[in-house]
């Protein structure tokens, strides 16, 4: 009898710590499924936000959409050096003035400057298509607006607007050419370092900065940097017309710069005011909506691991093109 009891107690043992391991059980599988839930919450919540980021910081996403629907002036920024796979390439210009000429609500287009100039090609791009966008769209008007500074290949592309602007302060003009590099002959001989170069063509070294210059290559590269600084001078005198007061003046295609109220009384501007004056004064439409090409985050990130090791090594060997000064 004493030994069935202790069956019985040791059943209800049993009994009782397989019910507390099956809670335990499953109290880690309610665990495991609130993890995961929560993992998939935050992750989706992670995802999210990255592609919401991407949209609010991507070029289509730039647009105030409420007031791109009404009537507006376009603002386009054209800032920093002009230059290929630069903000202001003439890619990422040329683009933004196709959509706001485009517009259907576009009344007129301010292209606002800040910019020291840079390569003459992509001046010439954005000088080109300017004129042939106003060529098409005669109606809309498109007026440049200097604001810091407005110099070389900048006032190139700006001479093609309907009108110019600029504050009294701005910096404007610098029309000019140059190329420059550097020369390390007499170092490496101190050195006693040799250059071994072989080429197939007599001169092609002539930019080469560890070999000594020769006077009929430097006239050669005079003749270049003069054929550029004519087509500059032309475009401007053609964009500018009969506004500029003295297109005869010794200094004004020397590569000097003016202050803006220097440069309305040489006839390099129109008038005096920001990118907001002429939207409200000139254009009468002051609702501006920026059409500038916006720079997506995985582009940026992308530039900066490819950064150009070779390009910075033949800027430090001396090979620059030619720039608009």
């Amino acid at each position: 009898m004493q030994s069935d009891e202790w069956k019985a107690v040791a059943a209800s043992g049993d009994e009782k710590t397989w019910k507390l391991l099956e809670k335990a059980v499953l109290a880690g599988v309610v665990e495991q499924r609130r993890a995961r839930r929560w993992g998939i919450f935050f992750k989706s919540l992670g995802f999210l936000y990255v592609f919401g980021a991407l949209f609010l910081f991507s070029p289509w996403a730039s647009l105030d959409r409420a007031a791109a629907l009404k009537s507006h002036t376009a603002l386009i920024d054209v800032r920093g050096v002009i230059a290929d796979e630069e903000r202001a390439s003439a890619d990422n210009i040329v683009g933004s003035l196709r959509a706001a000429f485009k517009d259907k609500n576009t009344r007129a287009v301010v292209l606002r400057i800040n910019s020291p100039g840079g390569s003459p090609v992509q001046s010439g791009y954005i000088y080109d298509e300017i004129r042939r966008l106003r060529g098409e769209h005669p109606d809309i008007k498109l007026y440049a607006v200097i604001t810091d500074l407005g110099a070389s290949g900048a006032y190139y592309i700006a001479s093609a607007a309907d009108a110019i602007y600029a504050d009294k302060a701005s910096l404007v003009g610098s029309i000019g050419v140059t190329a420059s590099g550097f020369g390390f002959v007499e170092a490496m001989q101190k050195l006693g370092v040799e250059r071994r170069t072989y080429t197939s063509g007599e001169h092609k070294t002539f930019l080469d900065p560890f070999v000594p210059q020769k006077e009929e290559e430097t006239r050669f590269w005079g003749t270049v940097l003069d054929t550029t600084h004519k087509q500059f001078i032309a475009s401007v005198k053609q964009g500018r017309g009969e506004r500029l007061k003295d297109r005869e003046h010794p200094e004004l295609f020397s590569g000097l710069v003016w202050s803006g109220e220097q440069a309305l009384e040489l006839g390099l501007i129109d008038g005096l005011g920001s990118a907001g004056y002429v939207a409200r004064e000139v254009v009468g439409e002051k609702n501006l909506v920026d059409f500038t090409e916006k720079e997506s985050p995985i582009d940026r990130f992308a530039k900066k691991l490819g950064a150009g090791v070779a390009e910075q090594v033949s800027l430090w060997m001396g090979w620059r093109a030619p720039a608009l000064h």
